[in-house]
């Protein structure tokens, strides 16, 4: 099984699209990064009239500044009865920032990570894990080797057992590339790494209030660690959801197609999950999972980490059993 998973990790980077994932995650981390510096000295300099070099203490007029701006919007007639939850829920917390003393916004390498990632969950991550999984199976049918594969006296389950792993390591790879890249390049533009500086996380919204009762409060390097696992578990199951597209259409073109239609139809369903509850059950809608770390505001009832997680687990182990079931048993006329 050792070789057949190391042959199968050489065929993938044979193809070279690690380097072009490096190539994407370096460009789009350096904007990120510069972005993020800038709108940090902006703000410093439209909200709190001082230089950006000024004291630690810096931060605090800037949120003063957003919470009163947060409460005129949310006095405003023409926010919608969802953007007021949020609002609230956004006032309570950097109102619980100033209070316990924790500066959400002062840039640093560490921060910087944990966002990057927290933004790159939803879209950007499956789609780099999308490049790497979507052809695992069809591409073998597409380049016409599937009866070559398959000639070989190994059982099925086992040539395909192998490509699932191979994947399983290569999107370890993905992560911590990511966070590698994050942590250097950020740090480098930031000169700063803030690893021991303190985050809360745990906050809960109920009925767009923030319920901050069970906030519990990590270091930086800790709660990045957390962020980068349930990054990892992501890329696990828009992996294997893609595997199993991969193993039924037999075509590479069409596998990225019906994964990319996944992604943009689940993010366009998002705005009916309010007045649709069924919709909730769908994989895309329960990608963003650093949502429930971070005390956003849930549009729909008994949805958690909880239900979100064990929703993924679900369809993961469904199209494992459908990838396994069909790849065994059907007839290879390639």
């Amino acid at each position: 099984m050792l070789k057949l998973v190391q042959n199968e990790v050489s065929k993938i980077l044979s193809k070279k699209k690690l380097w072009l994932i490096s190539a994407i995650l370096i460009i789009l981390i350096a904007l990120f990064a510069y972005g993020q510096n800038y709108q940090y000295k902006t703000s410093l300099q439209k909200y709190s009239n001082t230089n950006v070099e000024s004291g630690v203490d810096s931060w605090k007029p800037i949120i003063k500044q957003q919470i009163s701006d947060f409460k005129n919007r949310l006095n405003s007639q023409n926010t919608r009865e969802y953007s007021k939850n949020n609002l609230k829920v956004q006032i309570d917390q950097y109102q619980y920032y100033l209070d316990n003393n924790i500066n959400p916004l002062t840039p640093s390498a560490a921060k910087f990570s944990v966002k990057f990632m927290e933004q790159a969950i939803y879209m950007f991550l499956p789609l780099l894990i999308i490049i790497l999984a979507a052809d695992s199976v069809s591409g073998e049918f597409s380049a016409k080797t599937i009866k070559i594969l398959l000639t070989r006296a190994i059982p099925r389950w086992k040539v395909l057992l192998s490509k699932y792993l191979a994947l399983l390591i290569l999107f370890s790879v993905v992560i911590l590339e990511t966070l590698m890249l994050s942590i250097l390049i950020s740090g480098f533009m930031f000169n700063s790494w803030g690893f021991s500086e303190p985050i809360a996380t745990g906050f809960k919204s109920v009925a767009g209030k923030l319920d901050a009762s069970n906030v519990i409060k990590l270091l930086q390097w800790q709660y990045i660690i957390l962020v980068y696992s349930i990054g990892w578990f992501i890329a696990c199951i828009v992996g294997t959801i893609s595997f199993m597209v991969s193993v039924l259409v037999r075509n590479t073109a069409t596998s990225i197609g019906v994964m990319m239609a996944s992604l943009i139809g689940g993010s366009f369903l998002q705005f009916f999950i309010a007045d649709w509850p069924s919709v909730k059950y769908f994989f895309v809608i329960n990608l963003n999972l650093p949502q429930y770390l971070t005390g956003s505001y849930q549009p729909i009832s008994g949805m958690s980490l909880v239900f979100s997680t064990l929703v993924l687990l679900a369809w993961a182990v469904c199209a494992l059993v459908v990838s396994f079931w069909v790849f065994t048993k059907q007839d290879i006329l390639v």
